[in-house]
């Protein structure tokens, strides 16, 4: 894979060279650059196709079964949803019964049954925004001793990706560096560059030949087979530091939307080092058999014994634990329900939020004004709709909003995942829940209390047209 990068930007390079004499530097660059991702999507989509078949055999028709039933299964509840139960829903819509919140107890025992998980320890804390977050995980990437796991579904080529990267590289003099990204997400990234990117800035044609040039970093592609892909964002420094949330790397999470990353310690840590070193080994040339060599070497101890319950959840093949304990929460709360997000299309979820409401719930959800992805913002706008008829609170934040985060009753859920097909049930995500008063707290201090009030509530429902109307389909089954 590392000669077949190499050849693409040389290609790439060239492409720059015959174009200099009839066109100004920036205007060639951007040829090479489209050369260059012509050239990478190629390559993914032969090492996506047909590489994994032999090397990742398991992943590769589980994919396609995993993807193949929830698909299918999906479509025929979308229609039962849409032809019989919503319809069924009672037209009264009660008001809040400001009811005592579920035994959280009783709650974590249900979830131990129904996603066959289980309750680690940690120490979460929450870090809101690019400026916070980044200032953080910089001064980690500097103190780190023994190594570095990076694991995001896109590393971008802009000038913070970069600047991220020099800082990587630095350190690999010295520590072990890993980075893997998601292929088809950093390949869709790298084509746009965010509005606020200084315009004299040239990106790098190829973010793995930039990071592994002149430094000792690893940098592997996560393959897609049948688009499905790993969503996951997680940063180990030292195997005892741990940062999860939604967060990828680059400009906008630096600098232009709000969004959330954890920073967790203690024994959570050892398993999501378990989790990416099993991922980065299925990444490489031996793929399939390199994971099951990982697995069976076992998970290490290395963090501290600190910290308060908490549990990993995940959408993998086969399994959706996000989605299945988020479902359960809704049916169990009957106090309040709290959710931001910047992606809603689950037509389950929305119904499963419409019946908690009847209940007496109290269910607000923040959603972004402005989102970056035309046909998700008309999905979210007929969501919305939707919410409202059903005696659901909705506020809109100001811009964009990445935040994926929820509290039910306390129970909090926060992570990668969006709520939408890909992220429940199809893509790789990872969320961390927990019932921990202090940690449900903290979340509401920082986070939903100030997006409550930056937000405007919303009391008019949408205009929907035709368009947007088909824009929510297609979201609904691709999305």
């Amino acid at each position: 894979m590392n000669k077949q990068r190499r050849i693409i930007t040389a290609v790439a390079l060239a492409s720059m060279v015959l174009t200099t004499g009839c066109a100004s530097h920036v205007h060639s660059h951007n040829v090479s650059r489209r050369a260059a991702v012509i050239g990478q999507s190629a390559v993914l989509y032969v090492n996506s196709s047909y590489v994994s078949r032999v090397t990742r055999p398991v992943t590769y028709f589980s994919s396609l079964a995993s993807y193949t039933i929830k698909s299918g299964s999906g479509l025929a509840r979308r229609a039962t949803l849409h032809a019989l139960q919503m319809p069924a829903l009672d037209g009264t819509v009660m008001e809040v019964a400001n009811a005592e919140p579920m035994d959280l107890g009783d709650f974590e025992l249900q979830l131990d049954r129904l996603t066959g998980t289980h309750q680690t320890k940690g120490t979460v804390d929450f870090h809101v925004d690019g400026e916070e977050y980044f200032t953080r995980l910089e001064r980690a990437i500097d103190d780190a001793t023994s190594s570095i796991d990076i694991r995001t579904y896109i590393f971008d080529n802009d000038d913070y990706g970069v600047e991220i990267a020099d800082r990587l590289k630095r350190r690999s003099a010295n520590v072990r560096v890993r980075v893997m990204v998601d292929g088809l997400g950093n390949t869709q990234a790298m084509q746009v560059d965010p509005d606020s990117m200084p315009v004299d800035f040239l990106p790098p044609l190829s973010m793995a030949d930039y990071m592994e040039n002149d430094s000792d970093i690893r940098v592997r592609y996560v393959a897609n087979p049948f688009l499905t892909g790993d969503h996951t964002k997680t940063t180990i420094v030292d195997g005892r530091i741990a940062f999860v949330g939604g967060m990828n790397i680059g400009r906008e999470y630096r600098y232009d939307w709000h969004d959330l990353m954890m920073e967790l310690r203690g024994p959570v840590v050892d398993d999501l080092q378990f989790e990416s070193d099993k991922a980065w080994a299925r990444s490489g040339i031996l793929g399939d058999i390199a994971n099951f060599v990982r697995f069976i070497e076992g998970k290490k101890e290395l963090a501290e014994d600190v910290g308060a319950p908490i549990r990993i959840l995940r959408t993998r093949d086969f399994d959706s634990d996000i989605y299945t304990a988020q479902l359960a929460a809704v049916r169990n709360a009957r106090s309040y329900i709290i959710i931001e997000n910047a992606y809603f299309s689950d037509d389950l979820m929305q119904f499963e939020l419409a019946k908690a409401r009847r209940r007496g719930v109290d269910v607000r959800v923040i959603l972004p004004a402005a989102g970056n992805h035309g046909a998700l913002n008309a999905s979210n706008k007929v969501a919305t709709n939707m919410m409202l008829e059903n005696g659901i609170r909705v506020y809109i934040y100001p811009g964009m909003s990445h935040v994926k985060a929820a509290i039910f009753d306390g129970w909090v859920c926060v992570g990668s995942a969006n709520l939408d097909k890909l992220s429940l049930q199809i893509n790789k995500e990872l969320n961390i829940a927990t019932s921990d008063r202090e940690i449900a707290r903290n979340l509401m201090q920082k986070v939903f209390l100030p997006d409550l009030a930056a937000s405007e509530e919303i009391f008019v429902p949408y205009s929907i047209d035709l368009r947007a109307r088909l824009a929510e389909m297609v979201v609904d089954e691709f999305l």
